[in-house]
């Protein structure tokens, strides 16, 4: 299964790799150097299959858990001032995904979408301090039952030249629901309540609407 967003560039370099395979046939004479290129182009087709796939996630929605919104390595848990929003401290998760990371971004938590913006900026690689706040990104807030408003930025990296953000202010969204995509490498931040309780560490490796990232925390007896 591939995402819609992939649908169009799927289809262009298919034709583009039969036109190839099919002009080193005809001609090319060297056989060692017309296999290479009918391989390479082969490889290359496998490469945009397998960026654009969107496996399919079940999820049972779960109000006192935070799942991971993509798929990638936890690169970043601390306490931040965040500026934008909610004008105060908050707890970042940040999750970075590499080129052969699936890319769709899923909802982490059900609820509203009580803000969604688009910000044009820098495309520093991502995991640069300040590809947060100086990359090209959207912000999207949520107001969840149990854990109040949470927020997740998709960020642009180095690589990254177009983000989708499917999230519109009003909607009521489902946890694991598809929220976007990010083109090629890049990262999502979390952006969480102070009280709550993280659950992975740094240089995790966790799946998108399979992790849990922070639960309720508890009460001590």
């Amino acid at each position: 299964m591939f995402h819609r967003e992939g649908q169009k560039i799927i289809i262009i370099t298919f034709f583009l790799v039969v036109a190839i395979v099919l002009s080193a046939h005809f001609y090319i004479d060297i056989e060692w150097i017309k296999i290479a290129v009918q391989i390479a182009a082969l490889i290359f087709l496998i490469l945009i299959l397998q960026f654009f796939r969107n496996p399919r996630r079940l999820v049972t929605p779960n109000f006192d858990e935070i799942l991971a919104p993509v798929d990638g390595k936890v690169v970043v848990i601390e306490e931040v001032e965040e500026n934008e929003y909610f004008k105060g401290k908050r707890k970042q998760v940040s999750i970075f995904m590499s080129p052969l990371n699936v890319h769709v971004t899923r909802y982490a938590a059900s609820g509203t979408v009580t803000y969604s913006k688009y910000h044009p900026g820098k495309y520093l690689v991502a995991w640069h301090p300040k590809s947060s706040t100086e990359n090209e990104r959207t912000t999207v807030v949520l107001h969840t039952p149990k854990f109040g408003e949470i927020g997740y930025r998709q960020i642009a990296g180095a690589l990254a030249r177009r983000i989708v953000n499917y999230a519109e202010e009003g909607e009521q969204v489902t946890q694991g629901q598809d929220a976007g995509f990010i083109k090629f490498g890049s990262r999502v931040d979390l952006l969480l309540p102070l009280d709550c309780d993280i659950a992975v560490k740094l240089g995790q490796k966790v799946v998108g609407a399979k992790t849990c990232i922070a639960s309720i925390r508890k009460e001590d007896d």
